[in-house]
């Protein structure tokens, strides 16, 4: 992944955080976090680092329809 592309899910990530109420990337964003707190919640997660990038790779699975791992 190119560092625009990669910038630009994280400007989209900003933007679905401040703007709760836009609809552009609030599916995306809702998705992810739907999952990220089932696997949190599982008991699965050894380490609690990995989270915050899960979140971040199910969000942009969402928003672009590619596999981040992919990359």
């Amino acid at each position: 992944m190119r560092k625009e592309e990669e910038g630009d899910i994280g400007a989209r990530l900003v933007a679905a955080v401040r703007e709760r109420d836009a609809l552009e990337s609030q599916e995306s964003f809702a998705r992810a976090m739907e999952l990220t707190k089932a696997y949190a919640a599982s008991g699965s997660a050894t380490n609690f680092n990995t989270i915050p990038k899960l979140f971040y790779d199910l969000f942009e699975m969402f928003e672009t329809g590619r596999d981040p791992r992919s990359r």
